[in-house]
């Protein structure tokens, strides 16, 4: 059952109970691992009862609010997590940036903003973990990147969101060869549409019969793929981009 004892995992993204990254944190914290999450712009005391609920898996819990827009977060975050839990094996890149455009209000602004969070933070936080998990001779560490189908379909109204999240594929692919000798796998998940609470009830009414297996994503079939590509029976699997989408239809 808890095959990542002694395990930290970093997880980005973790604002809000219904999220895909608190249900990521529960997951991995269910099966041993120390769990240390970023937040922003959350309700402080959600923070600290979420904090106490992972603690109650009997595993180390910590978190830390952070702008990823800064430049210099991942850093800082990683110096913040080694500091307090020890050097992370895990890291999941689940923080996003997105706000609705479409060409007629696609400006610098908009493109910056999203690449400072989607593309700069995942990037630069990926390539500092890795080098501190060299420097700590660990073995088996896991990169997780979290991604939204951008290569299979289109996203109208959604232009900077997507082509910043996109690159997060051809980053992952390329990464992976890089980091492999040092035993570090480097994965995308894109979970497709997932109820986190931003669906109405006629979103859901639209795009329930576009998956058959007859119901909508939730963010727990995220975090069981996530907790299995950062076990040790996933440690062949690198450089993929897992579209678990319960078999949605785009058409």
């Amino acid at each position: 059952m808890y095959y990542l004892n002694g395990s930290i995992a970093l997880i980005t993204g973790v604002s809000h109970e219904n999220g895909i990254g608190a249900a990521i944190c529960n997951k991995l914290a269910s099966v041993g691992a120390d769990i240390f999450f970023t937040h922003w712009g959350s309700n402080t005391d959600w923070v600290k009862y979420f904090e106490d609920n992972i603690r109650e898996y009997g595993v180390r819990c910590a978190n830390y609010e952070v702008d990823l827009a800064d430049p210099n977060a991942p850093f800082n975050l990683m110096d913040v997590v080694t500091s307090e839990l020890g050097t992370p094996a895990i890291l999941i890149n689940n923080a996003a940036h997105s706000t609705r455009d479409g060409y007629l209000n696609l400006d610098a602004k908009t493109l910056d903003n999203h690449y400072a969070v989607n593309m700069r933070a995942t990037f630069l936080l990926s390539a500092e973990f890795a080098r501190r998990f060299r420097k700590s001779q660990k073995k088996n560490g896991r990169i997780i990147n979290l991604t939204s189908g951008q290569g299979l379909g289109p996203m109208p109204g959604e232009l900077a969101y997507a082509a910043t999240k996109g690159a997060i594929s051809a980053f992952t692919l390329s990464l992976s060869a890089e980091l492999a000798p040092l035993g570090i796998t480097v994965n995308a998940v894109n979970p497709g549409p997932t109820d986190t609470g931003w669906m109405n009830e006629e979103i859901r009414k639209e795009l329930l019969p576009k998956f058959p297996l007859g119901r909508i994503g939730i963010p727990d079939d995220a975090a069981r793929v996530v907790a299995f590509l950062v076990s040790e029976e996933a440690e062949w699997i690198t450089g993929q981009i897992l579209n678990s989408e319960g078999g949605f239809l785009r058409s």
